[in-house]
């Protein structure tokens, strides 16, 4: 009896086994990664790749994948306008933009139209908003007596904390003046490391000095301690100042800038200049909280719309809706075309309008496109501006996925961003730069535009960009100021203009160019010798590939011979230093949206070769170079576009550059994510973005139909599994002591 019941025992829980496959199989058909009914909740779920951010320190972080936190946690100044191009400067925590007060060298004030030479600083009085409060959090808890809860605390009741939910205790307070003139302060010192230190310093009045000073200060802590301590005093910046950055009283900001420099508001759309309570970084500076990961790097602090709810690191963190938040109300205008797209049908709603905003980790491509294509994925990253592209391109080579993203209607939008990829001379160079004489400056300039000419941009975007890109007329892109639309910005060294576009001039009025700069046919009209040009590649690149042999093509139209020297990319900046590559290409992406920011590529005193600066070509034109002078310190309105106008037409002559093409960004995004608009300048996005949770769910469970087939053969298995265990039991039963199934004949 004993010896059947335990066979009887194996028997059911066989079954049971599978008959507990039943419905995971049918969960793992679905493949929810999520919980159920979570597709009904409003939140937003993304993914991030590769590994978690880095630096969530505003002073720290300067990476794209670490933005998509940082601009919705804390809040800069200044922003842009998340639906309006050119892109518009708007307040954030300021009551408004503020305009400047000048300076001479005697602190008297001077008018607003003063030489750019008088003025000697340009002081921004920033009035703040009030009422705005920081997300609840630690930092700021206080006990009933008002001490801190968490200031000072032992190393050793830290033992169970390692993330910031893990203290019970929360607190807030208003933002003021001073968490601004704290976080500016933060650039400086030699615990921070910030990247923009140096370029700020440049601009800020007593800003290298005080990071001096801070350097003196911070050494004089840790004189007495181990080299590589971790563990070091609090450095109050509270305690040294400096007249650059002040806080006139609670809601009123000044900052100091050397002379004229309009492009300064821009950076106060940066999170390099998000504000900084001094209560962080007095909670994280204390003794055992780096080695648990309390850091502003993985713990941030701020008044945004979010903050920071869970964070595991390589594998999830949670944005939840910050419940401090005032709201901000979704924008009313727009860019042409805004309004057909449903864009403005929340004017004037308060933002944000997602509660939480999950990202999950995903390492390989495949899965984190599965996922979206099922639906579990709102959208595939939010930080990347070429996933979109990636899918038009897909959708264009295969009538399967084209009809595959159609079905389920996934937005793919595109918008050609503030970057550039161009095609460079060099302008030391004697055969394509600018020539030593009259006669030699006139047969180089004809050669660079037969070359501009002959290369035929529109084709290589077809081919290599995949239509998602588009030919530049000239330095400045759409989206900024000065870039010039339609047929006024056309670039007539290139192209003809036949009813009101553009058509690339004949080879035949190349060559005719080529002929005068004394290259006939492509050969030296003097000796004979084929004209031989040089192309260095970056990246290491071989000398053959489908790109640089299609660059040959263009070349050889006109008989001129393209000689590939291909590098790997610190041979090749070596190179663009030493001022001794022929051609090249290279790219730019813009900090700010600023024509300032891409016309300075070709700004004589920014040469490359000697002095270090991003004018990689080393192009140098008087003229230019005045009116970049008179342009860079020009308000935004018609004078400076007229002046960048000017710039325009004094490049597309002198042909320093072939202009290349602006290339595209798109977003990827599900037909139930609203108000979505790929951007790259704006940060906030997520800020803007709605869910249709029930649009969602719905679809989620169509595109994923229950499987039903695997259950019924699980049931068979099932029943298959108890008859031949009943049939062996059958046979148990009717043994003899011999070993003989009863019946059978004895032999």
């Amino acid at each position: 009896m004993m010896g059947r019941g335990r066979r009887m025992i194996a028997v059911v829980f066989s079954a049971a086994i599978l008959m507990g496959c039943g419905p995971q199989g049918m969960d793992a058909a679905i493949n929810s990664p999520y919980p159920t009914g979570a597709e009904k909740k409003n939140v937003l779920y993304t993914a991030f790749a590769a590994r978690s951010p880095k630096f969530l320190d505003p002073a720290r972080s300067y990476s794209t994948d670490e933005t998509p936190y940082t601009y919705n946690i804390y809040e800069p100044l200044y922003g842009y306008h998340y639906l309006k191009r050119p892109y518009e400067l708007i307040p954030r925590t300021a009551t408004s933009i503020a305009e400047p007060k000048f300076l001479d060298k005697d602190g008297r004030e001077l008018p607003a139209a003063a030489p750019v030479a008088d003025i000697a600083e340009s002081v921004y009085d920033i009035e703040l908003k009030r009422g705005i409060m920081f997300a609840p959090n630690p930092v700021f808890a206080r006990e009933e007596d008002g001490e801190f809860s968490y200031w000072p605390i032992h190393e050793s009741e830290l033992k169970d904390k390692f993330a910031m939910t893990d203290f019970a205790k929360t607190g807030t307070r208003e933002l003021t003046a001073y968490d601004y003139v704290y976080a500016l302060r933060r650039l400086a010192s030699p615990r921070v490391a910030s990247p923009i230190f140096s370029t700020l310093a440049e601009h800020i009045v007593g800003f290298k000095q005080y990071g001096s000073r801070l350097r003196e200060m911070d050494a004089a802590l840790r004189k007495d301690l181990p080299v590589g301590t971790r563990d070091v005093p609090w450095l109050d910046l509270r305690e040294t100042g400096f007249a650059g950055v002040q806080a006139l009283d609670s809601h009123t900001l000044r900052i100091r800038v050397k002379g004229l420099y309009p492009q300064f508001k821009y950076w106060l759309a940066m999170t390099f200049v998000a504000p900084i309570p001094w209560e962080a970084d007095r909670f994280y500076s204390q003794p055992g909280m780096a080695r648990r990961n309390l850091t502003l790097n993985n713990w941030p602090v701020g008044t945004g719309p979010y903050m920071l709810g869970e964070s595991i690191q390589n594998r999830r963190h949670v944005l939840e809706r910050n419940p401090n938040f005032r709201g901000e109300p979704y924008p009313c205008e727009g860019e042409p075309g805004d309004r057909e797209k449903g864009l403005l049908a929340d004017c004037g709603k308060m933002t944000p309008f997602i509660d939480r905003i999950v990202f999950n980790m995903e390492k390989e491509s495949i899965p984190l496109q599965g996922k979206f294509i099922q639906g579990y994925y709102d959208i595939p990253q939010v930080d990347r501006g070429d996933t979109g592209v990636a899918m038009l391109v897909a959708a264009g080579d295969s009538t399967e996925k084209a009809a595959l993203y159609a079905q389920h209607a996934i937005q793919l939008p595109t918008t050609v961003e503030a970057q550039m990829q161009y095609f460079g001379f060099n302008w030391k160079d004697p055969v394509v730069g600018r020539g030593d004489t009259p006669e030699q400056q006139v047969r180089n300039r004809k050669l660079r535009q037969a070359l501009s000419i002959a290369f035929n941009w529109e084709e290589y975007v077809a081919i290599f960009e995949n239509d998602q890109a588009q030919v530049a007329y000239g330095p400045v892109p759409p989206g900024v100021l000065g870039y010039i639309p339609g047929e006024a910005g056309i670039n007539r060294v290139v192209y003809d203009v036949k009813g009101g576009k553009a058509v690339r001039k004949s080879l035949d009025q190349a060559k005719r160019l080529l002929a005068q700069a004394g290259y006939p046919n492509g050969r030296d009209e003097k000796t004979g010798e084929p004209l031989v040009l040089y192309f260095d590649a970056m990246g290491g690149a071989s000398g053959s590939s489908p790109t640089l042999d299609w660059m040959r093509r263009q070349f050889s139209l006109l008989g001129v011979q393209m000689d590939i020297r291909a590098t790997d990319y610190n041979r090749f900046q070596e190179k663009m230093a030493r001022g001794v590559a022929q051609m090249y290409m290279w790219g730019w992406v813009a900090d700010y949206p600023d024509a300032e920011n891409f016309l300075f590529l070709l700004y004589g005193p920014n040469v490359k070769a000697g002095k270090g600066g991003e004018n990689a070509s080393n192009y140098e034109n008087p003229e230019y170079d005045a009116l970049f002078e008179r342009m860079r310190d020009l308000p935004d309105g018609p004078e400076k576009e007229r002046v960048i106008a000017q710039m325009i037409e004094i490049l597309q002559v002198d042909a320093p550059w072939m202009f290349g093409v602006f290339p595209k960004s798109g977003g990827a995004f599900q037909q139930w994510v609203g108000n979505a608009k790929p951007t790259q300048m704006v940060r906030n996005t997520l800020q803007y973005m709605k869910i249709d949770s029930e649009l969602r769910a719905k679809k989620i469970q169509e595109w994923n139909p229950p499987i039903w087939w695997p259950v019924g053969l699980i049931v068979a298995l099932i029943g298959l599994v108890l008859w031949l265990a009943g049939r062996t039991l059958r046979k148990q039963d009717r043994r003899t002591a011999f070993g003989n199934v009863a019946g059978e004949d004895a032999k």
